[in-house]
């Protein structure tokens, strides 16, 4: 792996690449597998193309900035990463592309025969899909928290200020614009007027101030397995159970967080203003809520988001009916 070095160039910090690779023996797109990472088009922490990733992170040893190069689905990916979590960055990189996420239960024909007809033919279309998992928990909760009740416009300019407020430039030769996502002892400090202008309200300020004061214990489970057990605490002593305990904090945010820190197969978005009206209308032709959702997927647990994210390839939407859900107006919020 080599040692991290740095070198100070033009006022500005900067380390040599450590580099690393990964096989992951069958073929894998960047771009269905990494697009959950993005909060919209925009997003200043990744850059997502067809052969190559750029991804700008904080990890227990400092920022980091991982560049992933594939040149096609099959191929092998090589890694170049810089930074003082640059080392961090590349031992944990083959978990962003599946290295972690085990599809054979799901392949395994007496499963498979059981899945509606519609998720059989996205298996077979996209076999290229992994379910990344990144080690991380901070970022992806406050990133879900921000989406609470609100538009995906809104909750990506929030997101989006947050970083280029209070964030920071990527180390190395990031392209240009890359940035990391604020560290909680930022966030922690920002007043209510800094909210406002982000467009976010008192509430979701709020919680993301808890989150910022919980970030560092939360941590202790990021490179865990999902049902591990923190001893000698309160409570289930589980991720999901310590996240729960933030006022604030329901099951969407949870499971909206695990599907990307622990690549959860099996966390649904329950609560989600789209999701259940969307698996209702593919699977049984017509919109269900929550409950409804759950007993459709429930012969499927264990594998319940793998099936929503084939679903979600299969290119069908779900019918739209009345008004838009409008932005929030933050003026005196």
């Amino acid at each position: 792996m080599g040692n991290v070095t740095e070198r100070k160039v033009s006022g500005r910090m900067h380390f040599d690449a450590i580099t690393g690779s990964y096989d992951p023996q069958r073929p894998v797109s960047l771009q269905k597998s990494l697009g959950n990472l993005r909060r919209g088009l925009s997003d200043p922490t990744i850059r997502l193309a067809e052969t190559e990733a750029w991804l700008a992170f904080a990890t227990e040893h400092g920022d980091a900035t991982l560049h992933i190069t594939k040149p096609s689905l099959n191929a092998a990916a090589q890694f170049e990463a810089w930074g003082a979590g640059a080392p961090w960055a590349i031992k944990h990189a083959p978990d962003l592309l599946g290295a972690a996420d085990d599809w054979s239960g799901f392949d395994e024909p007496e499963f498979f025969s059981c899945l509606p007809e519609l998720v059989q033919r996205q298996r077979v279309l996209h076999r290229d899909l992994a379910l990344p998992r990144t080690n991380r928990i901070f970022e992806h909760a406050a990133g879900a928290i921000l989406e609470q009740r609100v538009t995906g416009i809104e909750a990506n300019y929030a997101w989006r200020w947050l970083i280029r407020h209070q964030g920071r430039p990527a180390p190395g030769p990031a392209p240009q614009g890359l940035m990391l996502f604020p560290r909680p002892e930022e966030l922690a400090k920002l007043k209510r007027w800094d909210w406002q202008t982000a467009r976010v309200e008192q509430q979701r300020a709020q919680t993301l101030g808890r989150l910022a004061v919980a970030a560092s214990r939360l941590e202790w489970w990021a490179g865990k397995n999902l049902k591990a057990q923190k001893p000698h605490t309160t409570g289930a002593g589980t991720i999901e159970s310590a996240l729960l305990s933030l006022p604030g904090v329901g099951p969407w945010t949870v499971a909206e967080t695990l599907q990307r820190s622990h690549g959860s197969p099996d966390h649904i978005s329950v609560g989600d203003y789209h999701l259940a009206g969307f698996v209702g209308q593919v699977l049984i032709g017509r919109r269900v809520d929550d409950l409804k959702m759950l007993e459709l997927l429930r012969p499927f647990s264990d594998h319940r988001q793998r099936v929503i994210r084939l679903l979600q390839l299969s290119g069908q939407k779900k019918q739209s009916f009345g008004p838009r859900y409008a932005p929030l107006d933050h003026r005196g919020r």
